[in-house]
């Protein structure tokens, strides 16, 4: 990279996201939010010529729920272990479109995203899909793949970067994704505590570290160096921007000023420093999420000003990388 670059990634899920251990009614402040979130969010890129990767769950582009069934047979579905974290299970109770149920909907918000200039496409998988859950193989992953990218298609999107549920991957998934088309993907930050693992085998210690990691450098400064692994190309994240916490207020300084000096490091190294969040995430004390955001944004601007950083989504990145190793 000729310069340091600020890139944002969403994981646009809704309900699918935390289906397997949140019902829609004990998460319905954030979920019913999300409207709201999602169009403050794109009026800010576009107001700020902020470049984002929205990664988005292939049964929130389904128009109905005949739709959502038709896209990938019974036979090639996720056959996990744990029944809890098949969203097909949960799709059987869902509504029968957006208009009736916009938590595992939402065509309408795509839309809007595809029509903001600067905002990048991305897939979630089509189902919300886990790769190192027990139970499911690399080629039930493909078929939900496809199903994703076709669905994409149809409302004019191509699926060239991929954001992992939950982070979850490895060497066999990356195959899946060359053959299916994707070119970039976000890859885990380089330490122990971000390391790709299945849900059911993560520890308590590796949850507390990242959070502690998040208001106190314990890995430094996590800007990333993109690179390319099995032909694709690792961007890997940052940081996650944690919502707004009220009975942790007090140390909300203390977060955004080490994203604030990471940030800069960034710049000043000329490599990347990733951000990314979910939408829903937000949907919970908004003002106080936007301010938040609205202070990492400005400071982008200042480092703009000062380096040249520029602000890129991830098929952007992809091809300055390519532009740059001919160089």
């Amino acid at each position: 990279m000729n310069t340091g670059v600020f890139t944002i990634s969403l994981d646009f899920e809704l309900h699918w996201g935390v289906s397997d251990h949140r019902t829609v009614e004990s998460y319905q402040e954030n979920l019913k939010n999300v409207p709201a979130v999602v169009t403050g969010l794109l009026k800010l890129f576009e107001e700020k010529k902020i470049h984002a990767t929205w990664a988005t769950v292939g049964m929130l582009f389904c128009r109905n729920k005949a739709e959502l069934f038709e896209q990938v047979a019974p036979a090639d579905r996720p056959a996990y272990t744990n029944k809890a974290l098949s969203n097909y299970a949960v799709a059987e109770s869902a509504g029968e479109n957006e208009n009736t149920d916009p938590f595992h909907y939402a065509n309408s918000l795509i839309k809007k995203i595809i029509q903001t200039p600067y905002q990048e496409m991305a897939t979630h998988t089509f189902s919300h899909y886990y790769c190192l859950e027990p139970g499911q193989t690399p080629a039930q992953f493909y078929h939900d793949l496809e199903a994703a990218r076709k669905i994409m298609l149809r409302d004019g999107a191509t699926a060239e970067s991929i954001v992992f549920s939950r982070n979850q991957y490895n060497d066999e998934y990356l195959a899946e994704c060359r053959k299916a088309g994707i070119k970039s993907y976000r890859g885990n930050y380089p330490s122990w505590l971000y390391r790709a693992e299945a849900k059911s085998t993560e520890g308590m210690g590796k949850r507390v570290g990242r959070f502690l990691d998040s208001y106190f450098p314990l890995n430094g400064h996590r800007f990333v160096y993109p690179g390319m692994k099995d032909e694709l190309l690792n961007i890997p994240g940052s940081c996650f921007l944690r919502p707004y916490n009220k009975k942790l207020s007090f140390m909300e300084s203390w977060r955004v000023r080490r994203i604030k000096k990471e940030m800069e490091a960034a710049a000043r190294k000329k490599a990347v420093y990733h951000l990314w969040w979910h939408p829903h995430n937000f949907g919970k004390n908004l003002k106080e999420n936007f301010a938040v955001l609205n202070k990492i944004l400005d400071h982008y601007a200042r480092l703009q000003e000062k380096y040249g950083m520029r602000s890129l989504n991830m098929a952007e990145i992809h091809q300055e990388y390519l532009k740059t190793k001919k160089q």
